[in-house]
């Protein structure tokens, strides 16, 4: 498994309602909703950036802004945790309250997958089927990034033309002509 690394790169297309960048929102809830249909106990399903950002939800009854905060700094600890014992890199992390579950999966480099489940839930279903929605999550992510991202519906997004060694694409400049400054901008400032 890699490492997980906390980046503010986003993936896809809206920023203007405070959301990460989604690549294809639709695909990552419907992977959400098919691993609610194989394992009826889940209650809530929700894949985040791992900075907390919400990338799509299928809950009820829970904040999804909160969890997603909630599960970033639980992924925080949780890498510390793996770290400092020496039991290799982050994959999974399952908490039991008296109502249930929440177990968290990694979903590629970059997200993470959180699960709610009820407590008479199979706990090794939820890990078998945890784990194929979070490489699934973690699949869709990831190809989103590696799109080529354009302007649609009036709301700008990064161009990208080329990628870094590791693969990251890299935001190309818009071009601009230089001209002459205004005669402004070569007076010094002054206090008023």
């Amino acid at each position: 498994m890699i490492r997980l690394r906390r980046t503010t790169r986003t993936v896809a297309s809206d920023t203007s309602e405070g959301r990460p960048p989604m690549a294809d929102e639709a695909e990552v809830l419907g992977e959400l909703q098919r691993l609610r249909i194989r394992v009826p106990q889940v209650t809530g399903a929700l894949a985040a950036s791992v900075d907390g950002l919400v990338l799509a939800q299928d809950t009820s009854g829970v904040e999804p802004e909160g969890v997603a905060a909630l599960t970033a700094a639980a992924l925080g600890v949780a890498q510390r945790l793996a770290d400092a014992t020496g039991q290799g890199v982050f994959r999974e992390l399952l908490v039991r309250g008296s109502r249930g579950y929440v177990a968290t999966y990694a979903a590629g480099d970059t997200a993470v997958l959180t699960l709610l489940a009820e407590d008479r839930v199979n706990v090794g279903r939820l890990h078998l089927e945890g784990r194929r929605a979070g490489a699934k999550v973690g699949e869709l992510v990831e190809a989103a990034a590696a799109e080529p991202v354009v302007r649609t519906r009036g709301r700008a997004r990064a161009r990208t033309t080329s990628t870094t060694d590791s693969g990251l694409p890299v935001r190309t400049p818009r071009p601009t002509e230089p001209g002459p400054l205004p005669e402004s901008a070569l007076q010094p400032r002054t206090a008023r």
